[in-house]
């Protein structure tokens, strides 16, 4: 217990150089963020989520985001969906980075008009309709929360309604603040916790990565998983898969940040009390 408690404080503490910017940059622009190209890893993110969100079986107000980190791709197709937006972060900085986006002022990290703009052609909306759902998003984040994954109850019980959340978003979290596998999969089981009964969860993660840079010079370990331990965990903690998909990166995509070889991911729903 004590080997996995300071292996947590090791990761807690390599968490605090991390740089926003150099995150955004190294990840979130071409060629990982090329919407002209079929193969580029945002694009497919993006298809995914909006995939899982509009199928029909995904309702209610709240959404959580876990773990934010300083993006906000994760919820732009949530929230056509629900009413009330909840994003969380460990570190104050990107919880700053999320704020000056929701305020509309300068120094929130990225240009999200693309994004937006991609999303909308998913939805079948004309690329212009993306100040209308920049304004909507504004309106239905009602919160930017602290989070700590590895905590039983990882935000303020007081934040959340006592039902828990109705969907749960989580995009390259908790793999990359658990020090091993176990850590990994006690961390879903936390997060579980913050979701009504057959509430569902969004889950995107790196496969087979065991490092990425969160700024220059910041080497943060990570805990290299495959399709079969993600599945594993899932069902430890408490869900039910619904589906499983996975991408490749091809080789002008591992531009040298990480080692990560994929991407999961997976639309899964939590099984009643």
């Amino acid at each position: 217990m004590e080997e996995k408690e300071s292996g947590v404080a090791a990761m807690a503490k390599c968490y605090q150089r991390f740089d926003p910017a150099a995150y955004l940059q190294y990840n979130y622009t071409p060629p990982r963020a090329d919407f002209e190209r079929k193969d580029s890893i945002v694009p497919w993110k993006l298809a995914c989520l909006h995939r899982a969100f509009t199928e029909g079986d995904v309702s209610g107000k709240l959404l959580v985001d876990i773990g934010s980190g300083p993006t906000l791709y994760q919820v732009l197709s949530g929230c056509e969906i629900f009413s009330q937006v909840v994003l969380t972060d460990f570190l104050e900085v990107n919880r700053q980075t999320l704020r000056r986006w929701l305020e509309d002022k300068n120094g929130c990290g990225l240009d999200w008009t693309p994004y937006l703009q991609h999303v909308c052609k998913l939805e079948g909306r004309r690329p212009t309709a993306w100040t209308e759902k920049a304004a909507k998003l504004r309106k239905v984040i009602t919160d930017i929360l602290p989070v700590d994954v590895h905590r039983p109850h990882p935000v303020d019980p007081e934040a959340l309604p006592p039902s828990g959340a109705d969907c749960l978003v989580s995009c390259f979290c908790l793999e990359s603040v658990s020090p091993d596998l176990a850590t990994f999969t006690k961390a879903l089981g936390h997060i579980q916790k913050l979701l009504r009964p057959g509430g569902h969860l969004m889950l995107i993660g790196a496969l087979g990565e065991s490092y990425y840079f969160g700024g220059p010079g910041v080497k943060i370990p990570v805990v290299p998983l495959n399709e079969a331990q993600v599945c594993s965990s899932l069902r430890e903690s408490g869900f039910t898969l619904i589906r499983l998909e996975v991408y490749t990166l091809p080789e002008d995509m591992r531009v040298g940040v990480d080692d990560v070889t994929g991407v999961f991911f997976v639309k899964a729903r939590k099984e009643s009390d």
